[in-house]
């Protein structure tokens, strides 16, 4: 990175109220002042955006995952970019780490919405010209897209914690096989073995979980459960059926720690050694006092991917050294 403003000048770095935490790590990274925008709502809920600084011909990132509230997020930051295009930006690109919605994006069963679909039409009609996200739900989302997409994956920055746990008798657990691409990308850095585990699910819309089968040894082994995202807490399900395997610890990793209902409490009664997640999602303090949860910051990584897109670099080289197909 360069030691002066000046390569940066360019860029004007909005950070929405989703993640602020986040926009200001971003903004420290690239040397930058965030670009002040006031946001607030009518006394009818209606929301409403002002942005105090010129855009013209300006490279605009707009930093807001479209996590809780997330119809309220989203709202904003399709207003946002509204307000941005109108403001004569050069060009809009939205910097959502999570994506809302994202685990929408087929039909379960009849007469379902795309909602991850709609979602993507929504941001081009009110004038995104690019998306940065981080570890989609389902990597065909990105083709929903009919401008760039980059998507980005925490896989690095969340093994590179896991190597402070050594390697002796770990193991690198898909929870479905859905995860196993994910969980190859972990074994393909830490060169750990892998176990994948199977469920049936049951009743309309698979809603209901059925059995559970554990494919690979786990026994006396440490092991590690991937995933992309926490939300309701129903993963501490596997962990207990890793432990009637015969795992003598287990650690989450996951990276968008969404974390609602009464996940909080299922992972502080649950057998979970550790969640280790990143920030795409804000974990409050009241949360954090569990005392079970690590969160990295992924603001280094999305600082480099801005000013990579910024000065038209390469977003791939960004993860070679890791060995990593991109994108991801």
């Amino acid at each position: 990175m360069p030691k002066t403003n000046s390569p940066n000048d360019g860029i004007a770095l909005i950070c929405g109220r989703a993640n602020p935490g986040l926009g200001e790590e971003i903004a420290s990274f690239l040397k930058l002042k965030p670009t002040k925008v006031q946001a607030g709502q009518f006394p009818d809920t209606e929301t409403h955006i002002q942005i105090d600084k010129s855009l013209r011909g300006k490279d605009v990132f707009i930093i807001q995952p479209t996590c809780a509230p997330v119809n309220e997020r989203l709202m904003e930051l399709l207003i946002t970019i509204d307000a941005c295009k109108r403001a004569s930006a050069r060009q809009v690109t939205v910097v959502a780490p999570y994506y809302g919605y994202g685990r929408q994006d087929h039909k379960s069963t009849g007469r379902e919405p795309i909602t991850a679909k709609l979602v993507a039409d929504l941001l081009s009609v009110a004038g995104a010209d690019r998306i940065i996200s981080v570890d989609l739900h389902a990597a065909a989302i990105q083709g929903f897209f009919n401008f760039p997409m980059d998507h980005l994956t925490a896989v690095p920055i969340l093994a590179k914690y896991l190597k402070t746990l050594g390697s002796k008798d770990i193991v690198i657990v898909a929870p479905d096989a859905g995860r196993t691409k994910m969980a190859e990308k972990y074994t393909d850095i830490l060169q750990w073995p892998m176990a994948i585990m199977t469920k049936r699910r049951k009743g309309v819309g698979g809603i209901d979980l059925g059995s559970y089968h554990v494919l690979g040894d786990v026994k006396g082994k440490t092991a590690v459960i991937i995933d992309d995202v926490i939300a309701s807490g129903s993963i501490c399900k596997e962990v207990e059926i890793l432990h009637k395997a015969g795992a003598k610890e287990v650690y989450l990793s996951i990276t968008h720690p969404v974390l609602v209902g009464q996940s909080i409490e299922l992972l502080k009664a649950s057998a979970v050694k550790k969640l280790i997640v990143t920030n795409t999602v804000p974990v409050p303090k009241e949360k954090l006092k569990c005392g079970k949860i690590k969160v990295l910051s992924i603001a280094p990584l999305l600082g480099k991917v801005i000013y990579n897109v910024h000065h038209n670099k390469s977003i791939s080289s960004l993860f070679l050294k890791e060995h990593l197909v991109f994108p991801v």
